[in-house]
């Protein structure tokens, strides 16, 4: 199976944004290819937070920011775990997994990489990997978290996917302070996956778990 025959896919994002940061782009692909997307956001970070934005700012900006991508509100789930602290709460996330798993049933999953460092992330990682054994699972890419990442797999892009995401980064507003938050650096960042694989853009992933 390619990535444009999945019927359902599911985006594990430890914090609001962090899913547009990384397949932003694949998942605009995906969503003009009629594939029913998921987008699981399980922090709403009130601790980051800017002063003078409001508690549930980023979770009100990931429903502006992935309607642009063709993900409906109706397909967003979000949970309440404190950020940063996601290692106390390990079994709860598994648990909480297991039962996505059970109620979307995808036959691909996008996650955080094995080699990102944030620990809110490699808890998705690891217990994302336990939950989702039997899927498809692409490990995706945000730089400013890897020492080290392998690129084995390339989705190919339009310069409009790209655009698509750029457009969706521009809802988180009380995330813009973020030096990433760039147009430049992420344009920069599709060109150079694109031209390891001899294309105009891409966006990488490591290829965790891949099923025929």
């Amino acid at each position: 199976m390619n990535l444009s025959e999945s019927k359902t896919a599911l985006v594990l994002a430890p914090h609001p944004d962090d899913g547009e940061f990384s397949c932003g782009a694949t998942l605009k692909k995906l969503s003009e290819n009629a594939c029913q997307i998921y987008y699981a956001a399980f922090s709403p970070c009130e601790k980051s937070l800017p002063s003078g934005f409001a508690k549930d700012s980023l979770f009100k900006e990931l429903t502006r920011a992935v309607h642009i991508l063709g993900i409906p509100e109706t397909n967003i789930l979000t949970f309440q775990y404190p950020v940063r602290s996601f290692p106390d709460h390990r079994q709860e996330i598994l648990e909480d997994l297991i039962k996505l798993k059970k109620q979307i049933q995808p036959d691909l999953v996008f996650l955080p990489n094995s080699n990102d460092i944030h620990q809110d992330h490699e808890v998705i990682n690891r217990e994302g990997m336990r939950a989702f054994k039997h899927c498809r699972m692409l490990g995706y890419e945000l730089p400013w978290n890897n020492f080290t990442f392998t690129n084995s797999c390339h989705v190919v892009l339009k310069k409009s996917h790209i655009m698509a995401k750029m457009k969706a980064l521009e809802a988180y507003k009380s995330q813009a302070f973020r030096n990433y938050h760039n147009e430049e650096f992420f344009f920069g960042l599709a060109k150079t996956r694109g031209i390891q694989i001899g294309e105009d853009y891409a966006e990488a992933f490591e290829c965790i778990r891949w099923i025929f």
